[in-house]
C-alpha cells in the first residue's frame, strides 16, 4: 500500500508498506502505478464537464443524441422523460447496479458495447428518481467524450486532463508500465495464501475504472480539486474551469441517511453522489468529497475536505481491499490534535463595511444611521426602541469595550465579529438582505463565552454540523 496527504496545493507526505511484487519483493515507492477503478470515474467527469464548457455539449442534452442507439431503445414506462447526460454522470440513469457485473467488462470492446446497446438496457428505476450506482453508465460516458472531442476517449484525457495536471506517470493500458513501476493485484484465498490476478486489460469500459497512477500523480490530482475553494477572482489555471471542478462535489443524487451511536456518541452522516464523487456530510464535517475504488487485484480510495485544504488517498495492491475506514480515522486524529484548522472566507467589502456602522451603533446609537443601514424587516421585527433598549442592557452588564475584532465571515452576507470589553465578550451576528445595495436584515449583539464562538444562524440556532443529543 502507499498513502499520502495533500495539503494547501501540495503533496506534503508519502508513505508505503508491503511489496508491489510478492516474487521479486520490489519496494512500494511513490511513482509505483496502481489501478485505481472506479475513482477514473471523476476524470471522466472532468472530460465531460470540459467539453460542455467549451460548449461541445450540454448536460442536459438527451444520450440519444451522443449514442442514437437510445432513440430505439425501450424505456421503463410511456412517461419516461428522455434518459440525459446528467443523470449518467449523477448515478441516476435508472440502470441498475452493477458492480459485480461491471467489474469484469473493463476489457469490451467498442463493438461488445454497440451490440449491448441495440439489444438495450433493462432499467431497475425510472431515470432520476433515485440513486443507483452504475459502473455501465459511465461506459457510455466515455463513448460520449469520444464522440464529442472527435478523439478517442484515453486520447482525450491524456491530452486534456492527464497532461494538464502534470500526471505524466498515469496510462489505462497496463501493458506500457515498466514492470519495475507497477504493482501487481493479488487477492487473499481462505486458506490465507496470496494469488496473483491477472491484469484487466484496457477497453471500452475503461471511462468507468481503466487509469493507473501514482502517489505523485494523485497528489497533484487531489491538489487540483483542493484549489477549486474558495470562488474567487484568480485566472484560472486548471484544465477545467474552477466552478466545474465545485460542480462536481455537490450532491446531486442523494443515497442515504445513517443515523446511530458509536463509542457512546450520537453519529449521523448524509451522503449521495455528485458527478463522478461521493458527497458526504456527518457530524464533523459539513462536506466531505471522496471516491474508491475496487477491482480484482486492487483496492483504493480518496477523499478531502474543501473547507479545511487537505485531502489524503491511499492505493493497495489487494482485491478490494478498502482504505476508506483509516482515512476516516486520521480525519478524527486530526481533529483531536487539532491539526485541522478550517479555512476562513476573505470578509467581503460589504461585511467590512457594515461591521463598521454596527460598531457605531454600538458606541452611540444614532436612529438615522441606524435607519440607513436597515433593510426593509429589520425594524418590524423588532422595533428601534426596543433594539436601543437591548443594547444598552447588555452595555450595562458587560462594561465598556475596547475593541472589535475583525469580521469572521460565514459567507459574502453573513458574519460575526467579537467586540472585547471588561465584563467579557460580546459577539455580533449579522446578515445581509438580497437587495441592491446589500442592507441588514439581521442583527444580535449576545455575550458570548468566549471569542472561540462561531456563528449563530438567523434562527438562533449555532450553524455548522455538529451533533447533539
Amino acid at each position: 500500500m502507499v498513502w499520502g496527504v495533500v495539503i494547501d496545493g501540495r503533496l506534503a507526505h508519502v508513505e508505503s508498506a508491503g511489496v508491489r511484487d510478492r516474487s521479486a519483493h520490489g519496494p512500494i515507492t511513490a511513482d509505483t502505478e496502481f489501478r485505481i477503478a472506479s475513482m477514473t470515474k471523476s476524470f471522466t467527469v472532468l472530460a465531460i464537464l470540459k467539453l460542455r464548457d467549451e460548449g461541445k455539449l450540454s448536460l442536459e442534452d438527451p444520450v440519444s443524441k451522443w449514442l442514437p442507439e437510445f432513440a430505439r431503445m425501450e424505456l421503463p414506462t410511456r412517461d419516461t422523460a428522455p434518459l440525459r447526460i446528467r443523470q449518467l454522470l449523477s448515478h441516476s440513469s435508472g440502470f441498475p447496479e452493477d458492480n459485480p457485473w461491471g467489474d469484469q467488462q473493463l476489457a469490451a470492446s467498442d463493438a461488445d458495447l454497440t451490440q449491448w446497446l441495440r439489444r438495450g438496457i433493462p432499467f431497475s428505476t425510472p431515470p432520476g428518481t433515485r440513486y443507483e450506482y452504475s459502473n455501465y453508465a459511465f461506459g457510455l460516458l466515455g463513448r460520449v467524450v469520444t464522440k464529442a472531442s472527435g478523439m478517442p476517449y484515453e486520447k482525450y484525457v491524456r491530452a486534456e486532463i492527464l497532461a494538464k495536471l502534470h500526471m505524466d506517470a498515469s496510462t489505462f493500458e497496463f501493458s506500457q508500465v515498466p514492470a519495475g513501476n507497477r504493482a501487481l493485484g493479488y487477492r487473499l484465498q481462505p486458506d490465507g495464501t496470496y494469488a496473483e490476478e491477472p491484469p484487466l486489460p484496457q477497453g471500452a469500459f475503461g471511462s468507468a475504472g481503466g487509469l493507473l497512477t501514482t502517489a505523485t500523480d494523485l497528489g497533484h490530482y487531489v491538489a487540483f480539486h483542493l484549489s477549486a475553494w474558495p470562488a474567487r477572482d484568480d485566472a484560472e489555471t486548471g484544465p477545467v474551469r474552477r466552478s466545474s471542478v465545485r460542480e462536481m462535489s455537490h450532491m446531486w443524487t442523494p443515497s442515504n441517511l445513517t443515523a446511530g451511536r458509536s463509542a457512546g456518541m450520537l453519529q449521523a452522516t448524509e451522503s449521495g453522489y455528485g458527478y463522478g464523487l461521493r458527497i458526504s456530510t456527518d457530524c464533523r464535517f459539513e462536506h466531505i468529497v471522496g471516491h474508491g475504488g475496487g477491482l480484482p487485484g486492487f483496492g483504493s480510495y480518496m477523499a478531502w475536505l474543501p473547507d479545511y485544504g487537505i485531502g489524503m488517498f491511499a492505493m493497495a495492491d489487494l482485491t478490494y481491499v478498502g482504505p476508506s475506514e483509516p482515512i476516516s480515522q486520521a480525519w478524527d486524529v486530526l481533529l483531536k490534535t487539532g491539526g485541522l484548522q478550517k479555512r476562513e472566507w476573505p470578509a467581503s467589502p460589504i461585511l467590512s463595511e457594515m461591521r463598521g456602522h454596527i460598531v457605531n451603533l454600538w458606541k452611540r446609537w444614532d436612529d438615522a444611521e441606524a435607519k440607513q443601514i436597515a433593510s426593509m424587516n429589520l425594524f418590524l421585527d423588532a422595533p428601534v426602541a426596543q433594539r436601543r433598549a437591548e443594547i444598552q442592557k447588555l452595555k450595562d452588564e458587560v462594561g465598556e469595550c475596547s475593541a472589535a475584532g475583525p469580521v469572521i465571515p460565514e459567507n459574502w452576507l453573513r458574519g460575526q465579529f467579537n467586540m472585547t470589553c471588561v465584563k467579557g465578550t460580546v459577539g455580533v451576528f449579522y446578515t445581509l438582505a438580497p437587495t441592491a445595495p446589500p442592507a441588514v436584515q439581521y442583527l444580535a449583539f449576545r455575550k458570548i463565552d468566549s471569542k472561540d464562538v462561531r456563528l449563530v444562524a438567523p434562527t438562533g440556532a449555532p450553524a455548522g454540523v455538529a451533533c447533539s443529543e
